[in-house]
């Protein structure tokens, strides 16, 4: 019995300490990380997407920043970062959790130190989107418009993460003492190069927006390469808040640089062209009474009491409407119709994938075997729709001596070590001989230079053409709704860059027009 005591005493003295050692290991928190299944979580965000980038390889999204913390639940830094939260619901929804989570800040978390984790990303774009029409926005981190669906899957394949690993428990809450492997995220360097050049985008918006532009736009163009420098249309929208204009009247998701509208006496140049082109001279002279009468249709000049006897180079100046009826007369209607088609009206143009700019409506033979639909072409009417793309692709064609170059967006890619490969970009066709070009030109440069002119430049000689075009479409008042051009090029004498402007339901293109073509000769000029 004695010896039975003692053996028993034994064992209770080795169980005691045996739970006592126990007790002492699963306190230690790698033991007890190990008793109950060791992990890892990680939490990540992307910094930065591939960019989309102007000529001269200057960013035009990913330029704002934004902070996010990397928040543990039940850690003192979930207090200490509560002053600089940017975004509550996430906080209060992450918070009653046991992982780790990410969350909007501040900049002002950077002050709490090495305690706190601060990621700093890239915002794809905001309120301040330079040519909102042709960069685009996405949702859900996908493209939905312009240029970020062309290249949707281009430009969300290269990204850099931040990213956060813990050692958690099997409930996932963080193991206190251990290291956590934190990554910042680096740049990008591949992306979409565009032809579009930032400060003239720039400068174009802001002309856009002094002149109070409700509905219009402007297009800039390289008159040597066909590239297109700046894209403006009214309204615009912001890319960061889709929804704001998504009700809005006025339409602002509508691209009006590549959308056809009719296009008035600009079209005078086209008919110049082709009278030269056959051989008709520019002294051809014409007693302009201040109406024309075509098969008992009447059509009236915009000068009351008419301009007089007049040749083609005042007729341009003047923008008389009853000499180009006078001189499509002598036109051969194909040769008519195939200088304005050789100009680029009647035909679209893809300028990336899915962002195409409308064709307009270019009349055909037997539309102007029709004397009075011949007549309305001959100054810009009738069936005829264009748009503010073609119109500068025409002008530059001018400008360049005759030689038509096609509208380009794209320059190339960037592969992700930075490296450019550039798109393939066609040769230019001459659609006028240089003869032709460079009466045009003279009659251009005559038109600024004329008495009353409003689209003179202060530092830069300049040519160009007002429209002003009727539309059918009348306001509430019986007053016609008018559409508004101006097209021209500068410097004169070695012409670098074309210009189109046209606002909707302005007075005239000289006053709605001329003036923001002369704000944007003289600030390009400047720099």
């Amino acid at each position: 019995m004695k010896r039975v005591i003692i053996v028993l005493a034994l064992f209770v003295s080795a169980s005691i300490a045996l739970s006592a050692r126990l007790f002492s290991l699963i306190n230690d928190e790698q033991i007890a990380a190990a008793s109950v299944g060791r992990g890892h979580y990680t939490v990540r965000s992307v910094g930065e997407y591939a960019g989309i980038y102007d000529c001269s390889l200057e960013p035009l999204v990913n330029l704002s920043e934004k902070y996010e913390a990397v928040i543990i639940p039940d850690h003192d830094s979930s207090i200490r970062i509560q002053p600089y939260l940017a975004d509550m619901d996430t906080y209060y929804n992450g918070i009653s959790g046991r992982v780790p989570f990410i969350c909007r800040v501040t900049y002002g978390a950077y002050s709490l130190g090495d305690g706190a984790i601060i990621f700093r990303s890239r915002v794809r774009t905001d309120s301040l989107q330079l040519a909102p029409h042709i960069i685009g926005y996405t949702s859900d981190n996908t493209g939905v418009y312009g240029i970020e669906k062309a290249y949707d899957q281009l430009l969300r394949s290269s990204y850099s993460v931040n990213s956060a690993s813990f050692s958690v428990d099997a409930l996932g809450s963080v193991l206190k003492g251990l290291d956590t492997d934190i990554e910042h995220a680096g740049t990008v360097k591949s992306g979409v190069v565009t032809t579009l050049d930032r400060d003239i985008q720039q400068i174009c918006e802001s002309a856009a927006e002094k002149f109070g532009i409700r509905k219009g736009a402007i297009v800039v163009m390289d008159v040597r390469s066909g590239e297109i420098r700046a894209v403006v249309s009214c309204p615009d929208f912001d890319t960061s808040d889709i929804s704001a204009s998504l009700s809005d009247p006025d339409a602002p998701f509508i691209n009006r640089a590549f959308s056809a509208y009719s296009v008035g006496s600009i079209f005078k140049l086209v008919t110049s062209a082709a009278a030269l082109e056959q051989g008709i001279s520019p002294e051809y002279s014409y007693i302009c009474t201040g109406s024309a009468n075509v098969y008992g249709q009447n059509f009236n000049c915009h000068k009351w009491g008419g301009h007089g006897e007049i040749d083609m180079d005042t007729a341009i100046v003047e923008s008389c409407n009853t000499y180009f009826i006078a001189l499509s007369e002598y036109i051969n209607n194909e040769k008519f119709i195939e200088t304005a088609s050789a100009f680029g009206f009647g035909k679209e143009a893809e300028l990336c994938p899915g962002m195409v700019s409308s064709a307009g409506n270019l009349q055909t033979v037997s539309d102007i075997a029709i004397a009075a639909e011949r007549a309305n072409m001959s100054f810009g009417q009738g069936m005829l729709t264009a748009t503010p793309l073609q119109i500068c692709t025409m002008t530059a064609a001018v400008a360049n001596n005759g030689v038509l170059n096609d509208p380009v967006l794209i320059k190339g890619f960037l592969d992700e070590n930075g490296d450019m490969e550039y798109s393939d970009i066609g040769v230019g066709e001459r659609v006028i001989s240089y003869a032709t070009a460079r009466k045009l030109k003279k009659f251009m440069v005559d038109t600024v230079r004329a008495a009353g002119s409003m689209s003179k430049p202060d530092k830069v000689s300049a040519a160009g053409k007002t429209s002003t075009a009727q539309t059918g479409n009348f306001d509430e008042y019986g007053n016609e709704l008018l559409n508004c051009w101006f097209t021209g090029y500068f410097p004169s004498y070695s012409p670098q860059y074309a210009v189109t402007v046209l606002v909707e339901g302005g007075s005239s293109g000289n006053s709605a027009c001329g003036p923001i073509f002369k704000e944007i000769a003289d600030k390009i000029t400047q720099g």
